[in-house]
């Protein structure tokens, strides 16, 4: 037997309307209310909000689609056909996304099982990387209409910079070292983003100055520059700057500077030869200034990157002034001067410390930076002129000064040459390197 219930309204306990007829206008819920179906629970003839419910099994193989439901696809392992529903209605809906990006490799074909899509009895290909499809059933001249599409590009997460070029390492789990000892090439395939990476941390050390000879002055170290890239962190030096290089798809020609050669012997032999400048996009770090030797103004060491020291007292007393050409945080430190109670000539400019006037007469300290993910020093100063006593090379690949022909400065480091003794040649600068590190992944 069938029941009737006759009301106007229904209300809860509070006195509110939950369910009112008025004039043939039926309102369910109260202001502020949510009406919810139960779980299992389905609805029929309100009609579709233009929206779908996302499947989120994924799928990777071919299937046909629902009305109402949208679909992650995932074409990895091959192609795949999402066949549209048969029979469909006006205002049917269905939408697809590319899960993995790879619609361009492996596409997606829209099965039209019967309807038109856009107006043509034809299947669709879809090879857009990233795309996302909402499509609409019209009627059955237009069938099924794209209404909304998207690509996952235009809401990007983070992309890192991919490169080539010099000795690659990795260090800290997500970066990579390029380093360069000698001239090359960092060819950026991939720029990133800020979200990732776009800019390089660097370390550019130019050549170190050459020692003067005949108890020369010590060699100036190649200039030291070194800044830090986004998203990067490491112990640095404290000529670290806060910035490192933007990049692009592009290539960077790489120069590593040669240490400059050592003064010949002999009273009047002239200065070590100043370092050559290495560069990297728009940092260039100057060569070490040669270390004073010969007579005369020759006495004096060299200006540079670091300066080198001087061999004799010379008017002005001054040695060879270091950063110059002049960049912020400085690139490097001066020579020192002679000093005539211990017969020690000066010591060639440091990264960090000036050289050491007086005994021992030793080179400048270089600085010290973590960015090949160990503790290294570059670009120390080279020991002025031993007699009698040898001088030691300041921490970063300085040669020492001793009896007969001066100690080189380390290879790739921009460490100064180290003078020798009366009648001796100076030792030669320490060539310089290049070093950039990156955020992969």
């Amino acid at each position: 037997m069938t029941s009737t219930i006759k009301v106007n309204n229904v209300q809860n306990q509070c006195g509110q309307n939950i369910i009112n007829e008025n004039s043939n206008t039926i309102t369910i819920g109260a202001s502020g209310d949510t009406v919810a179906l139960a779980s299992g629970a389905s609805q029929s003839g309100f009609g579709r909000s233009g929206s779908v419910n996302w499947q989120t099994t994924i799928k990777t193989g071919d299937f046909t689609a629902a009305s109402g439901e949208g679909y992650f696809v995932n074409t990895t392992s091959g192609a795949v056909t999402m066949t549209l529903p048969s029979s469909p209605s006006a205002g049917d809906i269905v939408s697809v996304s590319d899960y993995a990006n790879t619609f361009d490799t492996n596409n997606l074909t829209l099965g039209r099982n019967g309807s038109n899509i856009g107006g043509t009895a034809l299947d669709s290909l879809i090879t857009t990387e990233g795309i996302a499809l909402t499509l609409v059933y019209a009627d059955a001249t237009k069938g099924w209409i794209v209404t909304e599409s998207g690509l996952q590009s235009e809401a990007p997460g983070p992309q890192f910079i991919a490169a080539t070029g010099g000795t690659i390492t990795t260090v800290c789990t997500n970066f990579k070292v390029h380093t360069f000892t000698g001239p090359g090439t960092f060819t950026v395939c991939s720029a990133g983003n800020p979200a990732g990476s776009d800019t390089v941390s660097y370390m550019v050390v130019a050549g170190g100055g050459g020692a003067g000879g005949d108890t020369g002055g010590g060699g100036g170290a190649g200039g030291f520059r070194e800044g830090l890239g986004s998203n990067d962190s490491y112990t640095g030096s404290p000529l670290r700057a806060s910035t490192g290089v933007p990049v692009t798809a592009t290539s960077f020609p790489i120069v590593v500077g040669g240490g400059g050669a050592g003064g010949p012997s002999g009273n009047a032999a002239p200065r070590g030869t100043s370092g050559v400048n290495s560069t990297f996009s728009t940092i260039t770090s100057a060569g070490g200034g040669g270390g004073g030797g010969g007579l005369g103004p020759e006495h004096r060491g060299a200006n540079g990157g670091s300066g080198g020291g001087n061999r004799e007292i010379v008017s002005p007393d001054v040695a060879g002034v270091g950063n110059t050409p002049p960049v912020d945080p400085p690139q490097g430190q001066p020579g020192a001067v002679y000093y005539d109670p211990t017969g020690q000539r000066g010591g060639g400019g440091g990264a960090t410390v000036a050289g050491v006037t007086g005994g021992p007469g030793a080179g400048g300290a270089g600085a010290t930076t973590s960015i090949n993910g160990t503790p290294t020093a570059f670009s120390g100063g080279g020991g002025g002129g031993a007699s009698p006593n040898p001088t030691s090379g300041g921490a970063g690949g300085g040669g020492g000064g001793k009896p007969g022909t001066g100690n080189a400065g380390t290879t790739n480091t921009g460490g100064g040459g180290g003078g020798g003794d009366n009648d001796n040649a100076g030792g030669a600068g320490g060539s310089g390197i290049v070093i950039i590190r990156y955020k992969f992944q």
